[in-house]
């Protein structure tokens, strides 16, 4: 199951990386970068209640199709597309209205705030694209394909690349629309692929082909089914919520930085597309790890499960800590990959900011194996215990203490992250040491 889900995220953080790229290319590159700094974490922000839609939907799907329920797992879709659409309609309209007072929050200046909402708008007004097109690659993962969502994706990149590099810059006849060209080359790429997931799914002789498991997409609602809805909200609540406190902590550095040097805020969405490319593998083990927890448990066989978790500890302890070796030695060519010059500001704190990801990565290792552990597991509520703790009574108070208090600047803002990461990885072991974690879940 891993090699696909590698295949699956480094083609979704290249989707990320091609919009930095090109707009490094652009005249006002520092500008384009610093607004999409600020821009992709509302993006995350806002995108809270999908992914806590996908979450409780994938987990009642795998379960309908573990017990060989085909019509209750067509019908946790069903509903699931209604819901994502409704999601996609409340983002659409409040989105833009949240966007500028979100900004003006971070601390952007009024060029930068122009820049990102040129980006902002169009993403939030349009998440339908996205939203369908991730619930339904969820959805596949959850019943043990993992073949069709690469496929697709695939087609979505190279889409994102020529529509992005028409659209950015201006080639292939398109007009050159900067920062905006981005979100749009993006909506364009990720609604085809949405179309596909759907076409495919409900296609009888392709899905049999492509083992979709008797998935069907129906876009047919006789009712909303609220039993289910709450079921769904019972499930997925709590990730959403761990998901939002994670971009607390993010925005709340974004918001420190823009205070120091809005510099280094584009230096932050530099690291952060590197950083990403650079946790596929350790993703790809915790994801692949979550199902065969879950199995264990419900078979009862709690020392499988614990071997199972500390076996992805520790593969993804000594992958992740080979890619950190790696930032640490070649932080320089790294940066140089976006065209940004030596002599600049951006060059420095970008390079300083890649060298603390380098030593952060064996501690996000073993924050990632736990991930898989307790998500596997159904434990949600205790991973957003966890987090919640580490984030917002380590990481951000520490984060300012060292940029400002100490004077440490855009270095101490940074060093928030180990430390608190380091911590979270003391309660996830403390917690993983406990019982708790076996017997709560979720059960259908």
């Amino acid at each position: 199951m891993a090699w696909p889900l590698i295949g699956i995220n480094v083609l979704g953080v290249l989707a990320l990386l091609v919009d930095t790229l090109m707009c490094a290319r652009l005249e006002n590159a520092d500008l384009a970068l610093t607004a999409l700094g600020y821009a992709t974490q509302i993006v995350f922000l806002l995108m809270m209640g999908s992914i806590g839609l996908n979450v409780g939907v994938v987990a009642l799907v795998a379960r309908a199709h573990g017990a060989g329920d085909t019509n209750r797992a067509n019908h946790v879709v069903a509903q699931g597309t209604w819901l994502a659409l409704g999601v996609s309609l409340l983002t659409a309209v409040a989105g833009p209205a949240l966007a500028g007072p979100l900004l003006g929050l971070l601390g952007a200046s009024g060029a930068a705030q122009a820049e990102a909402l040129r980006y902002l708008n169009p993403m939030l007004i349009g998440s339908a694209c996205t939203y369908l097109a991730f619930l339904y690659m969820s959805v596949l993962r959850g019943v043990g394909n993992t073949r069709l969502p690469l496929v697709v994706s695939l087609v979505v990149n190279l889409l994102n690349f020529v529509f992005n590099y028409g659209l950015i810059l201006g080639n292939f006849g398109f007009p050159r629309l900067g920062v905006q060209g981005a979100a749009i080359g993006t909506l364009m790429a990720y609604g085809t692929g949405a179309v596909l997931y759907m076409l495919l799914i409900q296609g009888k002789s392709t899905g049999r082909a492509l083992n979709v498991h008797g998935i069907r997409v129906s876009m047919r609602l006789d009712h909303l089914d609220a039993p289910l809805v709450r079921e769904i909200a019972r499930v997925g609540w709590p990730a959403a919520l761990d998901m939002m406190v994670l971009n607390i902590g993010f925005m709340a550095v974004i918001g420190m930085l823009a205070r120091i040097d809005e510099v280094a805020v584009a230096a932050h969405s530099i690291g952060l597309r590197i950083q990403g490319l650079a946790f596929v593998p350790g993703f790809a083990i915790s994801m692949a790890s979550a199902p065969l927890i879950g199995q264990a448990l419900g078979a009862g066989d709690i020392p499988q499960a614990r071997a199972v978790t500390k076996e992805g500890l520790k593969q993804c302890f000594t992958v992740m800590t080979c890619l950190g070796l790696l930032f640490v030695c070649f932080d320089g060519p790294m940066v140089r990959s976006f065209e940004i010059a030596e002599d600049t500001s951006l060059f420095g704190y970008s390079t300083m900011w890649i060298q603390v990801l380098g030593f952060c990565m064996p501690i996000f290792g073993i924050h990632i194996a736990f991930v898989g552990t307790f998500h596997g597991s159904g434990s949600t509520w205790l991973a957003l215990g966890l987090n919640m703790a580490s984030t917002l009574c380590v990481q951000i108070p520490v984060a300012y203490l060292l940029g400002f208090t100490f004077e440490l600047g855009a270095l101490g803002v940074w060093l928030g992250f180990p430390i608190g990461f380091s911590v979270r990885a003391v309660l996830e072991s403390w917690a993983f040491a406990g019982s708790r974690w076996t017997r709560t879940g979720v059960h259908v």
